[in-house]
């Protein structure tokens, strides 16, 4: 089976042969942001598959967060590039989990935790759990905030 990564080269191909600009110049981007990922550090190594849709989650977050900043700015033509942009990434992504999904999960760990008369100081511990569970499948912020609502 090809790594996310050998399958990111190979649809980069394909796309440049399609002349398909948009999805070869994010792919290009992502491919970039993973190999120096990979050389970042004390000595350079081979990302695992996880560790590649981590670096594909970031890049699909700082999409989400441009797109809303130039909405922000009232440059709409540069805020659908970068929705563009992160639906290209989003296909390389899991499934994403839906609201009900992850407030599911985060009770789980308050039970588990037993965290559920400690209040925010016990956010911590909760994430802890969680966090592993909803990597590369949730926003952090959007778990963060199903975790503070049930604890706060």
């Amino acid at each position: 089976m090809a790594t996310l990564k050998e399958q990111l080269r190979t649809d980069l191909t394909t796309a440049i042969k399609a002349r398909d600009t948009l999805s070869s110049s994010t792919l290009r981007m992502v491919l970039t942001s993973i190999t120096n990922a990979e050389v970042a550090g004390k000595e350079a190594r081979e990302l695992s598959d996880e560790e590649v849709v981590g670096v594909l989650s970031s890049e699909a977050k700082r999409r989400r967060e441009a797109a809303v900043a130039f909405d922000e700015g009232g440059r709409a033509e540069s805020a659908e590039k970068e929705r563009a942009e992160a639906g290209v990434i989003a296909h390389y992504l899991p499934e994403q989990l839906t609201a009900d999904e992850i407030q599911q999960l985060v009770t789980a760990a308050v039970e588990q935790t037993g965290a559920a008369g400690e209040g925010m100081r016990a956010m911590g511990k909760v994430m802890g759990v969680v966090q592993p569970q909803v990597k590369g499948r949730a926003d952090g912020g959007a778990v963060a905030a199903e975790v503070r609502r049930q604890l706060g």
